[in-house]
């Protein structure tokens, strides 16, 4: 398989459209040649490319940020003395004066497949800002790892947010690539927009459904450590929203279902296989216990349930991480009814939300956790018309 990036390396005949035009990179950590050279190394080596600037999202461009709403600042690279400006410090949505820089942005950032992963959004204002300037965007894409499935409610009118770019499900199953023709379509956007489409994806082919499996894994941010964590994430990301760990101070964060010093992980596994057994499937599920040493429970023993995503263990298409994810908190709720589940802090910025909300793109999810009364097929309920709307609505802009 070839990214956009290799293949616009490749061929001069894809960048032919670029001479005599100044180019911007977009680009993170991971968005790297397929022998590990950064996009922004190995343009600058084009002399067909006339790089004068570059942007970093949340985390910065090579990845110096660790922990969430961590801002960047702007800086100047001291080896090819063009500006970086970054996306995820004073501003989010780049300046008039930040895309007078260039008259093509070449946008690479490897992307997890759910609406809650920032870089979605940065692409949304991206493509905002470029809106009738004449200037050009070209996605060079990249897989999308969690595959093709879709899963959980669409983001309610209104509840837009840096982590809710628009009324998509949490999984979206989706590139950035074809997210952006769905962008310009739904938010009727006037911007010369082309999609530099991988070779040879396969999303649908086993065993890596969605990530070739003779491709390393690079993490796109600084907690995104594995395959494993980009197929749960659309459910472990909810934890954010909650006072329970989610893994953040340990080696394998976003895997982890649940942790919290003051919880029996297998009494809540018990009572996650009473109410919906069949959410428990497509992973392995195992007990686990660890001490974070930094966030939440710092220093704190915490007693947990680890996800398996992989390997054997793995079924695609019956894996589904933000159902598993929302039973978890079903199951605490129903043994400790009084539990302080939700997380109160202004999450990505939003003062006046709750972050489980916030993430959610809504208060459905919260709400049905906490109605004693509710059961699994009424969440069934409120996501399956959402998901089949949006398999149906995404058809056209699929690439592959």
């Amino acid at each position: 398989m070839k990214t956009g990036l290799d293949r616009l390396l490749a061929e001069p005949a894809l960048r032919a459209p670029l001479a005599g035009r100044r180019v911007a990179l977009v680009a993170h950590p991971a968005s790297l040649t397929d022998t590990l050279v950064h996009a922004l190394d190995a343009l600058a080596a084009c002399a067909d490319v006339n790089l004068t600037a570059a942007f970093g999202p949340q985390h910065g461009l090579k990845g110096d940020k660790q922990d969430n709403m961590v801002e960047s600042p702007d800086y100047r690279d001291p080896a090819l003395g063009i500006p970086v400006f970054s996306l995820y410090g004073e501003v989010r949505r780049p300046t008039p004066a930040m895309i007078d820089t260039a008259d093509v942005f070449l946008f690479d950032l490897q992307d997890l497949g759910c609406r809650i992963y920032t870089f979605v959004t940065t692409l949304l204002y991206l493509l905002e800002a470029c809106n009738g300037t004449g200037k050009a965007v070209w996605v060079l894409d990249r897989p999308n790892p969690a595959g093709r499935p879709v899963e959980g409610t669409r983001l309610v009118p209104g509840w837009e947010s840096f982590v809710g770019a628009g009324p998509m499900p949490m999984r979206h199953g989706m590139t950035l690539g074809e997210m952006g023709r769905w962008f310009i379509a739904h938010y009727h956007l006037d911007v010369d927009y082309r999609v530099v489409t991988m070779d040879g994806w396969q999303p649908e082919a086993a065993p890596g459904f969605g990530w070739p499996q003779d491709r390393i894994w690079i993490n796109p941010s600084p907690n995104a450590a594995s395959l494993a964590m980009a197929r749960a994430y659309a459910g472990t990301v909810m934890l954010e929203g909650t006072t329970l760990s989610e893994g953040r101070g340990t080696t394998r964060p976003l895997e982890v279902l649940f942790g919290a010093p003051d919880l029996d992980a297998l009494a809540v596994r018990a009572e996650m296989e009473r109410l919906a057994p069949h959410w428990l499937a497509g992973t392995a599920i195992r007990e686990c216990w660890f001490e974070p040493t930094f966030h939440k429970h710092v220093g704190r023993l915490c007693h947990g349930l680890m996800l398996h995503p992989e390997g054997a263990f793995y079924d695609h298409l019956a894996f589904r991480p933000w159902r598993l994810q929302a039973l978890a908190f079903k199951a605490i709720r129903n043994l400790h009814p009084d539990y302080p589940l939700w997380r109160d802090f202004p999450y990505e910025y939003v003062l006046d939300k709750l972050a489980i909300d916030v993430i959610n793109g809504g208060p459905a999810l919260r709400a049905w956790v906490d109605d004693h009364a509710a059961q699994a097929g009424d969440l069934e309920a409120l996501a399956a018309p959402d998901e089949a709307g949006w398999i149906e609505e995404r058809r056209s802009f699929l690439l592959y």
